[in-house]
């Protein structure tokens, strides 16, 4: 099922995503699904250009992100060593989040930006040291997401803040999605149309439910916390007027422009 967080001008609702590509349909809910039982209202509003894709989640409290959580990936910036059986876990904050075609805003004070495109798994009941063999019982859904670097700051930094939690650094969308065969997903990015990465979750070092495992151990997991998984290598350089697009098998794809002011 696919649970789509949208407006139309006014505030904004909830729906179940209905229909093929091209041919969607939200079947409008009332409230707030993760957080209450969502009931179908009966109206029905096509995907069109009057329909608005926001963020399908704003965290409730944090983003958790995995840091060379992909071998390839982590062989690609030498300058942070090799990947080991621990990923790197680091944080990036609710107000990096935007929604699908909202704009990555360059900050002024990096000159080489890169797009990573992850799985994000969306956490649906409060969580702590849970096993890996029960993390699936915490997990609401999936969506797309692009953990946006400063990778200049990144190599030169110790702490990550700057590099990683910048305002608009992580795009979420186009909805969730609660029923995805997680461990066999392709992911792809694009720029302008052309690939930049094209991999898949079974070579992900930690898988998700290792990785949601590994969060709860360090701290409590709240509904609507994400956590990042990781990217596969060909993480690429973004420019002003750029048109990223990160897709996921069975999820969708979530579309941003870039500009830099």
């Amino acid at each position: 099922m696919r649970i789509a967080r949208f407006t139309t001008g006014d505030e904004p609702r909830y729906a179940v995503v209905d229909g093929e590509p091209g041919q969607e349909e939200l079947v409008v809910l009332t409230g707030d699904p993760m957080y209450t039982p969502g009931e179908v209202t009966g109206e029905r509003i096509p995907l069109t250009d009057d329909v608005r894709l926001l963020a399908p989640v704003i965290p409730r409290s944090k983003a958790i992100c995995l840091g060379k959580n992909y071998e390839a990936h982590a062989k690609e910036i030498p300058h942070r060593g090799p990947a080991s059986e621990v990923p790197i876990i680091f944080l990036k904050p609710n107000t990096a989040v935007i929604g699908p075609d909202d704009p990555i805003v360059l900050p002024s004070y990096s000159d080489d930006v890169q797009l990573e495109a992850e799985l994000a798994v969306v956490i649906g009941r409060l969580c702590k040291d849970v096993a890996p063999e029960h993390a699936e019982q915490y997990i609401y859904g999936y969506t797309c997401a692009n953990d946006v670097t400063a990778r200049d700051l990144q190599r030169a930094e110790d702490q990550w803040f700057r590099a990683k939690a910048f305002d608009t650094s992580l795009p979420l969308g186009p909805w969730i999605e609660t029923d995805l065969a997680a461990d066999d997903a392709q992911i792809t990015s694009r720029i302008n149309g052309e690939v930049a990465q094209s991999g898949n979750t079974r070579d992900m070092i930690r898988d998700v439910t290792e990785a949601v495992a590994m969060a709860s151990e360090v701290t409590t997991l709240l509904p609507g916390d994400v956590i990042l998984t990781g990217t596969p290598s060909g993480v690429t350089r973004l420019n002003h007027a750029d048109i990223v697009e990160i897709e996921i098998e069975g999820l969708g794809t979530l579309r941003n422009p870039v500009i830099r002011r």
